[in-house]
C-alpha cells in the first residue's frame, strides 16, 4: 500500500494505492495557516480503516514554495555577492544586493583578497537595515569557498542572529547568476518549508504511520523528506513535477502531449515528448530567475480557479479585467469574498461545486462595472482565463524551440508544430481543458482520476538522485556539486596508475554515488544509475599539459515505480 498526498494552495489531494491500483481518493481544502489539519484530514479520508503497518511508503508534493515565489510572499534576503572581474554587477537584476571586492578564479585560486573593512561595513549595514536572512555567494566559490567562509565568520561576530546560506553549499555548479538565484530562493523559503516538513512529520506521528516518507522534487523524483530540509529549493516545482508524473502514469505510453494542471492558485504546464518528460536544459526558472535546480521543463503561472478577478478602469480603453496573480481565499460561491473564474464556471454551469446564487451575485457585481450581462461576463472571464493559459503554453513552446538541446524536434516533427493532445490534470481540468485544447488546435484528454492526478504522480514516482563530480588533477582536488565540499586526494587513492582519465573518473563517481545513495536511504536503486555526461579538458601551461579537468554527471532518472499498473487506453 502506498499513499500520495499533494498539498496545493487551494486543495490537498490524496490517494491510496493498493497492488498498483487506485483504492481510494480524497480532496480536502488546504488551510494555509493550518497545514497540519489539512494533512490529517486527507490522511483520515483515505486510510481511516487501514492499519498503519500495511503502508509501505508515503510521498508528498507541495506547491508551497512555488506559490510563495509566484505570489511574492517569500522572506526578504540580503545578497552578499563577490563577482570578481568580468561581468559588470550592474547587469544583474537581483534585489537587495551588496557587492564586495575579492576574486577566486575558475581553478579555485585567490586572485584578489577580500577587503575585510568593506565586508564588516557591509554586514553592519545589513543589520541596520533589518534583514534577518542573507546569502553569501562568490564567483567560483564552489571551487574555493574561502571568501564565503570569511564573510560567514564576520556575520557570526557582528550579526550572529542572521540566518545564512553559503552559495557553495547550495549549489556546486558553474554559472554565477544561477547560483545566486538558487541561494536567494533557498534562503527566502527555508523557514516556511521547514514548518511544512514539521507538519508532515507530526501528522504521520499522530496517525502512528512509520512507513518511509518522501517529498517529490522538481525533477520528478522522490527524496527522503528529512533530507529535503537541506535543499528546500529542490521542491520549487514539486507540484508541477507531480502533474508531469501523474500525466505519465495515467496516459498511454509514447505520446507527445502538453500537460495542463489547473489548480486554485496556479496553473502548471509541462511537456511529454514521445513519452518522455522534457527537462529544462538551464535549470528551473521561476520569478524571472534561472536556478541550478534540476527540473522538468515546466512553467507555473499565477492563474487558477480561485484567482481574484478585478475590473480595471482605464482612460485609454474600455473597462478590462485582470485575473490573479493572487488568491485571497476561496471563490465567492464557496464562501469567499472575491469574484473568481470558479464563480464564472458555476454561472455557466460548467461545474457543479459551490452555491449558484452566490456565484451569480459575484458575477452580477462584476458585470455591472463592465456593462455586460451576467452570461456575457462569465463567458468573458472564462475566455480570459483560458487565453492566459494558452498564451503561456505558446510562450513556453517558443522558448523550447530556441533551445539547441531540443533539436530533436526537427527529427520528430516539423519545425514549430505543436503536440496534438492536451492532457488535463487537476480540479479545473474538466471545465477548461476542452476550450484550451481548441484554442491550441489540439485534442483534449482527461484521464481517469484527473482531479487527483497530482497525488497519483506523487505516489508512484520513484526516487531520483544526481551527482556531478569535478576533478582537477593538477591541484589534486575533487568536488561533488551536490555536497558543497572540496576534497584533496592522492592519485593512488583513485587509480593504480599515475594518470587519471575519464574511466577512472567514472569509477570514482560511481563509488561516491553509492555512498550518496546510502546517505539518502535509497541504495536499492543503485542498479538504475546511469552516466549522463562525461568530459575532459587539458590544463596547459606554456607548451606542456600539466593536468586535466574532468567532469562526470551520473543520475537515477525520473520514472514510475514498477508496481504501478499504467493505463494503456484512453
Amino acid at each position: 500500500m502506498l499513499i500520495g498526498i499533494d498539498v496545493g494552495g487551494t486543495t490537498t489531494d490524496a490517494v491510496l494505492i493498493r497492488n498498483g491500483e487506485v483504492c481510494s481518493t480524497a480532496k480536502v481544502s488546504t488551510e494555509p495557516e493550518n497545514i497540519l489539519n489539512s494533512l490529517l484530514e486527507a490522511l483520515d479520508a483515505i486510510s481511516r480503516d487501514i492499519s498503519p503497518k500495511q503502508l509501505e511508503r508515503v510521498v508528498f508534493s507541495t506547491t508551497l514554495i512555488t506559490n510563495l515565489i509566484a505570489e511574492g510572499k517569500t522572506d526578504q534576503v540580503a545578497l552578499v555577492l563577490i563577482p570578481g572581474p568580468g561581468i559588470n554587477p550592474a547587469s544583474y537584476s537581483f534585489p537587495d544586493s551588496f557587492y564586495l571586492k575579492g576574486a577566486i578564479d575558475f581553478r579555485g585560486r585567490e586572485i584578489q583578497a577580500l577587503d575585510a573593512a568593506e565586508a564588516r561595513k557591509t554586514v553592519n549595514l545589513i543589520r541596520e537595515l533589518g534583514f534577518s536572512r542573507a546569502a553569501i555567494v562568490s564567483k567560483f566559490g564552489q571551487r574555493n569557498p574561502f571568501h564565503e567562509q570569511v564573510i560567514e565568520e564576520i556575520f557570526r561576530e557582528i550579526y550572529p542572529d542572521c540566518k545564512l546560506e553559503l552559495g557553495h553549499k547550495v549549489s556546486g555548479k558553474l554559472n554565477f547568476p544561477r547560483r545566486i538565484a538558487t541561494a536567494m530562493l533557498t534562503s527566502s523559503t527555508r523557514a516556511r518549508y521547514q514548518k511544512f516538513v514539521e507538519d508532515v512529520i507530526t501528522a504521520l506521528e499522530e496517525r502512528n504511520i512509520k512507513a518511509p516518507v518522501y517529498i517529490l522534487k522538481a525533477d520528478g523524483g522522490a527524496l527522503p523528506i528529512k533530507k529535503s530540509t537541506e535543499f528546500p529549493v529542490e521542491t520549487i516545482f514539486s507540484g508541477p513535477a507531480a502533474s508531469m508524473i501523474g500525466a505519465l502514469a495515467l496516459s498511454p505510453e509514447g505520446e507527445t502531449s502538453v500537460v495542463v494542471d489547473i489548480g486554485g492558485t496556479t496553473t502548471d504546464l509541462a511537456l511529454i515528448l514521445s513519452g518522455k518528460p522534457l527537462f529544462a536544459s538551464k535549470g528551473a526558472k521561476i520569478g524571472g530567475f534561472l536556478t541550478h535546480v534540476k527540473s522538468f521543463a515546466v512553467r507555473s503561472i499565477a492563474v487558477g480557479g480561485d484567482s481574484v478577478v478585478r475590473v480595471v478602469d482605464s482612460k485609454n480603453s474600455k473597462n478590462l479585467i485582470t485575473i490573479g496573480p493572487d488568491r485571497v481565499g476561496p471563490a465567492y460561491c464557496m464562501g469567499g469574498e472575491k469574484t473568481t473564474p470558479t464563480d464564472a464556471l458555476r454561472v455557466l454551469e460548467l461545474i457543479e461545486i459551490g452555491n449558484l446564487k452566490q456565484a451569480r451575485e459575484a458575477i452580477t457585481s462584476t458585470a455591472s462595472r463592465l456593462g455586460k450581462s451576467e452570461i456575457e461576463t462569465a463567458s468573458f472571464i472564462v475566455d480570459k482565463t483560458t487565453q492566459m493559459i494558452v498564451e503561456a503554453v505558446n510562450d513556453m513552446f517558443f522558448e523550447w524551440e530556441q533551445e539547441p538541446a531540443y533539436n530533436i524536434w526537427d527529427v520528430l516533427q516539423e519545425k514549430k508544430a505543436r503536440p496534438q493532445k492536451v492532457v488535463g490534470i487537476g480540479g479545473g481540468a474538466r471545465s477548461l481543458i476542452k476550450e484550451i485544447a481548441e484554442k491550441l488546435g489540439a485534442k483534449s484528454f482527461i484521464p481517469d482520476y484527473a482531479e487527483v492526478g497530482n497525488a497519483i504522480g506523487v505516489a508512484v514516482a520513484r526516487p531520483t538522485l544526481t551527482l556531478n563530480l569535478h576533478i582537477d588533477t593538477e591541484q589534486k582536488i575533487y568536488s561533488v556539486a551536490e555536497e558543497g565540499e572540496i576534497i584533496s586526494f592522492d592519485v593512488t587513492s583513485i587509480c593504480n596508475s599515475n594518470k587519471i582519465g575519464l574511466d577512472e573518473a567514472e569509477v570514482l563517481a560511481a563509488k561516491l554515488f553509492r555512498k550518496r545513495l546510502e546517505k539518502f536511504g535509497i541504495s536499492e536503486y543503485a542498479s538504475e544509475v546511469e552516466v549522463v555526461n562525461s568530459e575532459v579538458f587539458n590544463v596547459v601551461s606554456g607548451w606542456n599539459t600539466v593536468g586535466k579537468l574532468l567532469d562526470v554527471e551520473m543520475q537515477i532518472p525520473a520514472g514510475l515505480i514498477p508496481e504501478w499498473k499504467r493505463r494503456g487506453k484512453e
